[in-house]
């Protein structure tokens, strides 16, 4: 059986108390060792690593993080550092972990449970059963661009520069990472841009239709603007399956997809690099998409279920555990069904809980499923 190196940064705030709900769940996979193990290391990063190394991540938890399999991220911040410098701000731990291991692709679920859809803003009709996937290209574009500057200018009016840039190449390696996605769900991309006022928007056009012609003409392919698919991700959210976009719309509407299904204490997401030359391997981390709730840290409120389905999401795709991973998202199904809920997604007439025994009723509910 294989072994699978998974690396822990629990980081700050309520990220401490999840990640330690996927520990449990690793611990019973190993016990249960039926398709591989997990050999596990832990490290600081954030705030709880500035703390103590002053910086927000070491050289040597970047050592581990790059010779890991998969790295399972909890959450980083807090009113604590605010006046850090901005250089070792809890932020810059992540930051450099996606520069770093290059990990380019952002892959972000919107997933409602039928037990959850009445938590949604939107009829439940809209939202039930929904489930996208957001592509997000993650390390260039206007949040990387050069020039990014602020200037005085000679009659003292100030003047903000950000620059939105894209080269052939990071278009084609986020498309083909959303190619491959679909071909393993309904087999359809949408392609979000801006081409009506925004050169980069004419290029992302042409290279997505370039790519699916050479790479993946099975797939069907659909160009949609920006602003459209904003607007059509509330009108009719389960027209898409796979939204493919750059860096500042993906940020956007993958925000805007979470909150549809209720609660963002419930969504995972995934980042990763290109495959290794030699491996095929890529370099992934796995992050839920809350932060770190320094208001609730440390009093067992938090929903685990993000951290526990980014795990999932890791065993998917880092370790060729898809078996595994379907029973840990069924589990999870399972419990909501039951009616049990942490304070976040309550609601009458179901049964609260707190973050460890949300946790263990899904370890419970794996061993049923398991027997």
């Amino acid at each position: 059986m294989a072994t699978h190196s998974l690396l822990l940064l629990p980081g700050d705030g309520i990220g401490v108390e999840t990640i330690a709900e996927v520990e449990r769940l690793i611990a019973f996979l190993n016990a249960k060792g039926t398709a591989g193990t997990f050999k596990v290391e832990r490290d600081l990063v954030g705030g709880a690593a500035y703390d103590k190394h002053g910086v927000a991540i070491t050289d040597a938890a970047m050592a581990k993080a790059q010779a890991a399999d998969a790295v399972i991220f909890g959450a980083v911040g807090g009113p604590k550092w605010d006046k850090v410098a901005y250089e070792h701000r809890p932020e810059a731990g992540l930051l450099r972990l996606r520069k770093d291991l290059d990990l380019f692709a952002n892959l972000r679920p919107a997933i409602c449970y039928p037990a959850l859809a009445d938590a949604s803003s939107l009829k439940r009709e809209l939202v039930e059963g929904l489930d996208i996937m957001i592509v997000r290209e993650l390390t260039g574009g206007v949040y990387f661009g050069e020039p990014k500057e602020i200037v005085t200018l000679e009659n003292g009016e100030k003047r903000a520069v950000d620059t939105q840039l894209y080269t052939s190449r990071e278009i084609e390696r986020i498309a083909k990472v959303a190619f491959d996605l679909a071909r393993k769900r309904s087999n359809k991309v949408h392609s979000a841009d801006k081409r009506n006022v925004m050169k980069t928007g004419v290029l992302w056009n042409e290279v997505v239709t370039q790519t699916h012609k050479s790479y993946a003409p099975d797939v069907q392919l659909e160009h949609i603007l920006a602003d459209n698919c904003a607007m059509q991700l509330i009108r009719n959210p389960k027209q898409f399956d796979v939204i493919v976009t750059d860096n500042l719309f993906g940020d956007v509407l993958s925000d805007e997809a979470a909150m549809m299904t209720g609660s963002l204490g419930m969504l995972p997401s995934a980042s990763l690099g290109s495959p290794d030359a030699k491996t095929g391997k890529r370099k992934a981390l796995y992050e839920p998409v809350h932060g770190s709730a320094p208001d609730i840290a440390g009093k067992g409120l938090a929903n685990p279920i993000a951290t526990i389905a980014s795990f999932a999401m890791a065993l998917r795709y880092s370790c060729d555990m898809g078996q595994q991973a379907d029973l840990i998202e069924k589990a999870i199904a399972n419990v909501l069904d039951k009616g049990l809920r942490t304070p976040d997604i309550m609601q009458t007439g179901m049964t609260k809980v707190g973050t460890s025994q949300m946790g263990a009723a899904i370890e419970k509910e794996m061993q049923a499923l398991m027997a």
